[in-house]
């Protein structure tokens, strides 16, 4: 075996371990290692890969229901979805290289999480994708938001897979670190799901899609640490793209997998060939030798160290059953991707890597996983904040909404999903702008409706609380369309998990979340966690951003958000105290971010859901619309503008009555003739009902006020975010 010189402290630290992981390193090998060998323990041992900081209370979630086929571990989770299908998604970050380079981190953050999951056989059918940007007048802000919105649009467009929705917030908690988190869902056969477990002494290990290059090295590590002034000396960790590329594996990939020749496969995302090997090789409890030569690469003299480093992009790595070689290198071949026998299955339980028949580097599998670092870090619980008190509104009510809904919190977000193709495929049936969007499932009527959300604001003030509204938010909008709620993946992003506030931040979501998870039968089946999200110590809010997915079993009864005729009664479900603590008016309105966050009662929540799910799939109502940010009168006129039908209102003359964002609450609007029925269905549910308005006309009006044209409200709301853009 190759020899190199002595490996120095400094070598340690920049690779990211600390003395002690280096001492347990040396007590796995049972020598010193080469770099090459450091290397490759310190991205599997990265915060990124080994999720050293976070795996302790990553298992205290619920990960399982009757309908999970496969939870947490897998590249993505997979829940049925009845008649022999299957529904595979997660949501990933690509927060650190979309700071850096903003067009390539969220192009090959799209790349990867689509990877996640046509890796277990199925056809991505819709992305989604929650946005996090800085305070719209920092000077970066503008430049990163046009990058990452054309990388999301460019990546998804050109591989052909519909983005129909997400998120996009502004804080100047995220000035120095935004948030690009992506998620991806696709359909599979039930019976036709594939796994990473290699399996097969002897059986051929192979490369297949792009080349590698020296693009990504380093770049799981540079995930794991925080910003500071060399972040633009960076750049070179970040990967490229190709979503053409992609696309061609996609189909190169379900072709095979439609045949009987593959024992395993895995895409090669964080720390790529490294990682996919390993993994492998752990999940079969088996060994794996690599021939370095043999790796397809696209730049001359490529160290062992940077090929197995490397993070180049549309990369893939599948165990073969023998004698099945050429018949898999047929199909890539026709897709005019790469293809090559790097290595072979062994009984030895050792990850070894070959350069011209020398080895260059000869770990254990099973200590390289199992002794990883595990933290059961310090942490704090931040005392409650103090109740809100009194707010003296700063104006009138329909100004203040007009204020709202045309400011940078609230505004339209069609510049960003206009960039996007959200109806390729031709299978969306509710575009980007409501609770959740609507995907069809090929050839039939049935649908899966799919939302992400998160209040990251909540999750600062009170954790658990901000936790475990975040997941119901996910499954109030899932059921405001009419679907019944499956199961959630998560983006855990949050800040340098060694401090015990921010860890406390985390384990306060994490039990909250996990209170909401199961109070909701909506598992945990797949996520991420994205931790040292700041920049010169200031962390960005925590941010547990939700994915969730739900099944439609009747297109024809999904509900919408846009009013329909003229005429009907609008009806508020749910009750209303008024909260304005951590609110949007608070904020935006006020200046001030004080207060608790807002009362999450799950039974209250699973009542009212079901109840408005009930009526939904009974054909009592097609208009509904949850209630979130701004409160109820933002949500009444989103109601009116997408409908272009006007309101008058009527309710409580206070501030909170009109912009208070008490949770679990819906709007609905349905003829008045069925109204008196609804309301006694829902006091003999016990359920908080009352009639707040009609439909009809063209303005927005509330009891006794002056009325705004639907024309008027529109304007603003439609023109902040193309005029800032426009105005750099």
């Amino acid at each position: 075996m190759s020899t190199e010189a002595n490996i120095t402290p400094a070598q340690i630290a920049e690779h990211g371990l600390t003395d002690e992981e280096y001492q347990t390193i040396l007590s796995v090998m049972g020598r010193q290692p080469n770099l090459t060998e450091l290397g490759i323990f310190s991205v599997m041992w990265s915060e990124h890969c080994s999720y050293k900081s976070s795996k302790f209370w990553l298992k205290t979630l619920p990960t399982e229901a009757p309908w999970v086929i496969c939870g947490p571990g897998e590249n993505a989770g997979v829940v049925d979805i009845g008649e022999g299908k299957a529904a595979i998604f997660k949501m990933e970050s690509h927060n650190h290289p979309s700071f850096i380079e903003p067009y390539q981190g969220a192009a090959t953050g799209v790349g990867g999480i689509l990877r996640d999951v046509f890796t277990m056989g199925a056809r991505p059918i819709a992305n989604m994708n929650a946005l996090r940007f800085g305070a719209p007048e920092d000077a970066k802000t503008r430049h990163l938001v046009s990058g990452v919105v054309a990388g999301v649009g460019g990546y998804g467009n050109c591989v052909g897979v519909p983005t129909v929705g997400g998120e996009v917030n502004f804080d100047p908690a995220y000035n120095g670190n935004i948030l690009v988190n992506a998620m991806t869902v696709g359909l599979a056969d039930a019976d036709r799901i594939f796994y990473s477990a290699a399996a097969g002494i002897g059986n051929s290990v192979v490369y297949v899609g792009s080349k590698t290059g020296r693009d990504g090295i380093h770049g799981a590590t540079m995930a794991s640490t925080e910003f500071d002034d060399t972040t633009e000396e960076k750049r070179p960790t970040v990967q490229v793209g190709d979503p053409f590329t992609e696309k061609l594996l996609i189909e190169a990939c379900l072709e095979l997998m439609a045949t009987d020749t593959i024992v395993a496969i895995q895409d090669m995302g964080a720390a790529g060939l490294t990682c996919s090997s390993v993994e492998m090789a752990d999940k079969g409890g088996v060994g794996f030798d690599l021939d370095i030569d043999k790796v397809p690469q696209r730049e001359l003299g490529m160290t062992p160290y940077e090929v197995m480093l490397s993070e180049s992009q549309e990369r893939m790595l599948i165990v073969l059953r023998p004698g099945t070689e050429a018949q898999a290198e047929a199909i890539f071949d026709k897709w005019q991707l790469d293809f090559a026998v790097v290595g072979h299955v062994t009984d030895t339980g050792r990850f070894t890597g070959r350069l011209d028949g020398e080895v260059v580097f000869d770990i254990p599998v099973r200590p390289l996983v199992e002794e990883s670092p595990e933290y059961e870090r310090p942490w704090t619980q931040a005392e409650a904040p103090a109740s809100l008190g009194p707010v003296t509104a700063p104006m009138a009510h329909i100004p203040a909404l007009q204020a709202l809904l045309s400011g940078p919190d609230l505004s339209s977000r069609r510049w960003v999903w206009e960039q996007y193709d959200h109806t390729v495929m031709a299978d969306t049936v509710r575009k980007p702008g409501g609770d959740a969007a609507i995907v069809r499932i090929h050839g039939s009527n049935r649908g899966l409706a799919i939302a992400t959300d998160c209040t990251p604001r909540y999750c600062r003030a009170e954790p658990h609380a901000g936790g475990a509204q975040a997941v119901a938010e996910v499954w109030r909008n899932i059921t405001a369309v009419g679907a019944r709620p499956l199961a959630v993946t998560d983006c855990l992003n949050f800040g340098n998990p060694e401090r015990p506030e921010i860890m406390g931040e985390f384990v306060g979501c994490i039990k909250g979340m996990g209170e909401a998870c199961r109070a909701l039968d909506f598992p945990v089946v797949s996520g991420n966690v994205s931790l040292y999200n700041e920049t010169h110590g200031k962390a960005i809010l925590p941010t547990p951003a939700i994915g969730g997915i739900g099944i439609l079993d009747e297109l024809e009864t999904h509900a919408d958000l846009a009013l329909r005729r003229e005429g009907d009664s609008l009806i508020l479900i749910g009750a209303t105290e008024g909260h304005l603590g951590q609110s949007i008016y608070l904020r935006q309105l006020l200046g001030r971010s004080e207060g608790p966050a807002p009362k999450v009662d799950l039974t209250v929540e699973r009542r009212n859901g079901d109840f408005v799910r009930g009526l939904i799939a009974g054909g009592q109502i097609d208009t509904c619309h949850d209630l979130s940010d701004g409160g109820l009168l933002v949500a009444a006129a989103e109601m009116a503008m997408a409908g272009d039908i006007g309101l008058a209102l009527m309710g409580d003359d206070d501030a909170g009555f009109w912009f208070g964002e008490d949770q679990a609450r819906y709007l609905i609007a349905l003829p008045k003739t069925g109204a008196d029925s609804v309301l006694q269905q829902a006091k003999d549910a016990g359920v908080p009902a009352r009639v707040i308005g009609s439909s009809g006309g063209e303005t927005l009006t509330l009891e006794g006020g002056t009325p705004i044209s639907l024309t008027e409200l529109r304007r603003g709301h439609e023109a902040w975010l193309p005029d800032y853009m426009q105005n750099g």
